[in-house]
């Protein structure tokens, strides 16, 4: 049971909210403009939640689908310009689009389904009814992110032990609905004293780590250290770092992890050094419906996002690019899940049904 007090220190950790609902609008903290300009963009659109998506102006697997969850009820909202016969179908379909913005995460999916449900189930003409029905189920998935990351960063600052934290890319406020999953356990870890120090990966290409985790270790004044990516072995073997702690956009059934590219050879790293390696992320997360990680669809992205860092500099022959935003990690190189329903030791498909059978605590 939470008492006040833990609660408000929990509340005190929230520095950013990336998305918000206001006035049937989805507002969106734009991350493509960050670290220099702090932007708002005001969404009424099925297609500009869309764009937003696509575009990583929201990102992070559990901010998406809370983005989602909002871009339905802008969709119910958009299909009552038509006529009554046919706003459930165009409704059905503004909902697919939305959900297949970008593949890897599940949190997405799993968002817009909650909504799809309402939907179905629904016998009257798609109204404000319906509309003010999907603004609460939208409201609940949001504030259950918000509730999750807490119990998340609680669980996890318990299994450190003190001393520099290693992660990569971003998971913080602007990753999800509230203090972030892996990043949470890192603000917590620091007014606890067990975190001294974060080591967060630049992550190429596009520089979530020193872009966004940097800005976000600023507004929380701990301090921090931008590695590039190629740096984590050799930090490892000169610093003694007590956990590396990551996030994840989706978790197979047996534990194998989707997370941004480069978290596998962190997780061999860790595995080589004897670091324990340790994942957090909330339930919407689990996709138990794979039973391994190799059934995930990994995104590919533009070859543009590696080729820019040349510049002017670039040559007129063509160069050929692999953009993978998302890798595999094995379930036998991590060493706990954490999740708002527990930590899972050597996690594997019993000890993942086991622990997301609790009721949350």
């Amino acid at each position: 049971m939470m008492n006040s007090k833990w609660l408000q220190s929990q509340q005190d950790l929230i520095r950013v909210q990336a998305v918000s609902w206001r006035q049937n609008r989805l507002i969106l903290l734009d991350q493509t403009a960050l670290p220099r300009h702090e932007k708002y963009l005001e969404l009424e659109s099925t297609e500009s939640v869309i764009s937003a998506i696509k575009k990583l102006v929201v990102r992070g697997a559990p901010a998406i689908g809370v983005a989602g969850a909002y871009g339905a009820v802008i969709a119910a909202l958009e299909v009552q310009a038509l006529p009554v016969h046919e706003r459930k179908a165009q409704l059905n379909l503004k909902l697919k689009a939305i959900e297949m913005a970008r593949p890897t995460g599940v949190n997405l999916s799993w968002a817009v389904g909650r909504m799809s449900k309402i939907c179905d189930a629904w016998t009257g003409p798609v109204d404000k009814d319906l509309v003010e029905l999907l603004i609460d189920e939208a409201i609940q998935i949001h504030q259950e992110d918000i509730d999750s990351n807490f119990k998340i960063s609680n669980f996890g600052t318990d299994l450190l032990t003190e001393g520099p934290v290693l992660t990569v890319c971003n998971t913080g406020g602007l990753a999800t609905g509230g203090i972030g999953t892996a990043f949470g356990i890192l603000a917590r870890g620091f007014r606890t004293k067990k975190v001294s120090r974060v080591y967060a990966l630049e992550t190429r290409p596009l520089l979530q780590g020193i872009r966004l985790t940097a800005w976000e270790l600023n507004q929380h004044q701990i301090p921090y250290t931008i590695i590039c990516d190629s740096m984590a072995a050799s930090i490892m073997r000169r610093e003694k770092i007590s956990a590396v702690i990551t996030g994840a956009d989706r978790i197979a059934a047996n534990g194998d992890v989707a997370n941004k590219i480069g978290t596998y050879g962190l997780a061999l790293l860790a595995k080589a050094h004897g670091i324990p390696f340790y994942v957090a992320a909330p339930v919407s997360t689990f996709d138990l419906n794979l039973k391994t990680g190799h059934a995930i669809p990994i995104e590919e992205r533009q070859d543009e996002e590696i080729l820019s860092v040349l510049g002017e500099n670039r040559p007129e022959f063509e160069i050929p690019v692999w953009n993978p935003a998302f890798d595999l990690t094995p379930h036998d190189l991590i060493s706990a899940i954490i999740c708002e329903r527990g930590v899972i030791n050597t996690p594997n498909q019993e000890t993942i049904r086991d622990t997301l059978n609790r009721e949350t605590v």
